[in-house]
């Protein structure tokens, strides 16, 4: 899946109530002060196109597994040593960012889709990048991404919902919550800005990484995917990680259009190309 090969890899931690609890890894961020309690932990990289090391005014330098490229469309493929994985069903999305005296200057969010932030669940990692990219195939993104008109209340993501589930030995359960886009705690122009902001700000501090600093090396990237949060796991997700032969579905649907049952149909019915559904359908190996 070569399509996002040139784009840099950017994911948002905590921009989901409970999430962070859930996934054990609110204690990871416990020294992180944000402007507000529902404000957004920080970013992390987990993938960097075309990384050339500088050490000009440079603090850190990333692991080198963060240039090996992760996407895929329908494929996890576990790591070889013995951990635990969980899915992170969540929205992707496809920006194009500019630049000006080495900042971010604008984001503009073009494309949304079903995204699987998938991570290892490891205590005590030094960064958050480092349960994010073990290699090829370690994350997802659907094949079918559609249009943002814009990235502000009524444009067409208002009406646009997620839901997961994982299919092990033929049945398919819930896996994340069934919610509305809007439910992030942080979305549009406050997501945006407050991305631009983290960027331009965020220092190696804790479990973050310099992300200004990555930027630079990779050569100032103009195309970027962005994962903007895990939603909340249903009881069944929280506590089932992967093992081969399970399949993670992530949804992104108009719920003008379908109700939740209507996508489980689908999914029993391995029909993954409905129109207004961005299906993102990952085979465990």
């Amino acid at each position: 899946m070569p399509k996002y090969e040139n784009f840099l890899g950017l994911g948002i931690a905590g921009n989901f109530a409970l999430h962070l609890d859930q996934a054990g890894e609110a204690e990871d961020f416990k020294d992180i002060i944000t402007a507000d309690e529902a404000a957004p932990k920080g970013m992390f990289p987990f993938y960097l196109p075309s990384y050339t090391p500088y050490t000009e005014n440079s603090t850190r330098t990333p692991k080198a597994i963060l240039t090996s490229y992760p996407l895929s469309h329908d494929t996890i493929k576990l790591p070889t040593k013995d951990v635990n994985v969980q899915a992170e069903p969540e929205v992707g999305l496809v920006c194009e960012f500019t630049y000006k005296d080495e900042k971010v200057e604008t984001i503009t969010p073009t494309h949304f889709g079903a995204y699987n932030d998938c991570s290892i669940r490891v205590a005590g990692a030094e960064k958050i990048s480092d349960k994010k990219n073990w290699g090829s195939d370690s994350k997802g993104i659907s094949s079918t991404l559609f249009s943002i008109d814009k990235f502000a209340e009524g444009g067409v993501m208002d009406n646009f919902s997620i839901c997961s589930f994982l299919k092990r030995d033929g049945a398919i359960t819930a896996y994340g919550e069934d919610v509305e886009l809007n439910g992030y705690s942080y979305f549009y122009s406050k997501l945006t800005e407050w991305i631009k902001n983290q960027i331009n700000t965020q220092v190696n501090f804790g479990p973050l990484e310099p992300l200004s600093e990555y930027i630079k090396a990779c050569n100032y990237p103009t195309n970027v995917v962005i994962s903007i949060g895990a939603t909340r796991y249903t009881q069944y997700g929280e506590t089932t990680f992967l093992k081969p032969k399970d399949e993670v579905l992530v949804v992104v649907y108009n719920h003008n259009s379908y109700k939740v049952d209507d996508i489980t149909t689908a999914l029993k019915e391995e029909n993954y190309t409905l129109d207004e559904m961005s299906v993102l359908a990952q085979k465990v190996i």
